[in-house]
């Protein structure tokens, strides 16, 4: 193998989690350079990742959506020389590039005829069964070269989750290494510079969300801020974009904090690098079924994460020892795989029923739990 490509342009989150694929592919092909592809705007997340030789940014929203575009980046892809290539998003589009990339192995899930056509191999998705991470892991299966084992490659492999299949046995994932993410130099300073300037427990607050439905309503997030900070916390307040900087404001006045000197909001204020690297820092995190939460987690940040419209059986859940889930059961969760603008129902009840001493508990054991001396406190940190 000379040259390969990882195809992944769904949403930030859905990238993060290929991290585990990066590191395999460039661990059992060391000699081959490895491209990947992903949204907009997401790009400079991966650009230091050492396994990759590059990252492309596809637009597929904007400056290439259309199918005149698709065809020239088509022939961009064909150009490149891939030898193999994999498919880590289901959709049609997604297909189609596979196809135009005319690599001699190209790897992704079954489906229908184009999924037949634009793939030489195809692999079950296995949806609900195992996690993402696994279910990425799962283009390498038939393709791995003989006497490379990832268990073996790796010493700091993801939590495995126990597949679970009523009609036929399947085998169990591969084993997939952490998604260890390499930030620049300079964001992780900026980072540890703010993390010096604050004395005592910090408590990140990340209330957005893509899918308005994932975020739990603001009088409760701001009811979390506001008993950490009469704890004596720090609170940093994150966000992206502008609907979501009024969302972190309104939840600063809800909570009667706005000007106070423990809340930093730092709002639409960093760069996606940046970002990631602040969320590295807190000794807890409150996140909402979003793309910051995955960038929080695989960073080993203890994470107390509310789920609403989707549910942890989707494998999108944080993971490892101080990582927690808060939901409540419902008959209509989950209402979809990505949550909805508005509440089906008219609802909102799987957001609304959240209780704020429970989210409490969760997040003030791992926030406090250095002053403890519990298992937090020795986790270890990024330091890439």
């Amino acid at each position: 193998m000379r040259r390969i490509a990882i195809w992944n342009t769904a949403f930030l989150g859905d990238a993060a989690l290929t991290l585990p694929l990066v590191r395999a592919v460039a661990a059992a092909w060391p000699d081959a350079a490895v491209d990947m592809y992903v949204r907009r705007g997401v790009g400079a997340l991966f650009a230091a990742q050492p396994e990759l030789a590059a990252v492309r940014e596809y637009d597929k929203r904007a400056s290439e959506r259309g199918a005149a575009a698709l065809w020239r980046l088509g022939r961009d892809v064909a150009g490149r020389g891939y030898d193999m290539w994999l498919g880590a998003h289901l959709s049609p589009r997604s297909a189609f590039m596979a196809l135009c990339s005319r690599a001699g192995t190209r790897v992704g899930y079954t489906g229908g005829p184009l999924q037949r056509l634009a793939y030489t191999v195809t692999v079950p998705r296995r949806f609900g069964e195992i996690d993402e991470i696994e279910r990425l892991m799962e283009l390498l299966r038939p393709v791995l070269p003989a006497g490379f084992s990832p268990a073996d490659a790796f010493d700091d492999l993801y939590p495995p989750s126990r597949p679970s299949s009523a009609s036929a046995p399947l085998p169990p994932p591969l084993p997939a290494p952490w998604p260890r993410l390499v930030l620049p130099p300079a964001a992780r300073d900026k980072a540890a510079a703010f993390r010096r300037g604050i004395s005592g427990p910090l408590l990140g607050i990340h209330p957005g969300s893509t899918w308005p439905t994932k975020r739990w309503i603001p009088a409760g997030v701001a009811e979390i801020a506001r008993r950490a900070v009469a704890a004596g916390a720090h609170v940093l307040l994150f966000a992206a974009g502008a609907e979501e900087t009024a969302l972190a404001a309104a939840v600063a006045s809800l909570a009667g904090l706005a000007g106070h000197p423990r809340l930093h909001d730092v709002s639409g204020a960093l760069s996606l690098p940046e970002l990631a690297a602040f969320l590295a820092i807190p000794d807890c995190c409150l996140m909402n079924d979003s793309g910051p939460m995955h960038l929080a987690w695989i960073q080993r940040t203890p994470v107390t994460a509310v789920f609403g419209p989707t549910v942890p059986a989707f494998g999108f859940t944080p993971r490892g020892p101080d990582a927690s889930v808060i939901d409540v059961p419902l008959d209509c969760r989950p209402c979809g795989r990505h949550g909805h603008v508005r509440c089906p129902r008219g609802h909102h009840d799987c957001m609304k029923r959240i209780d704020a001493d429970r989210v409490w508990a969760d997040v003030e054991r791992k926030l406090f739990a250095a002053r403890a001396g519990g298992a937090s406190s020795g986790r270890p940190r990024a330091t890439s």
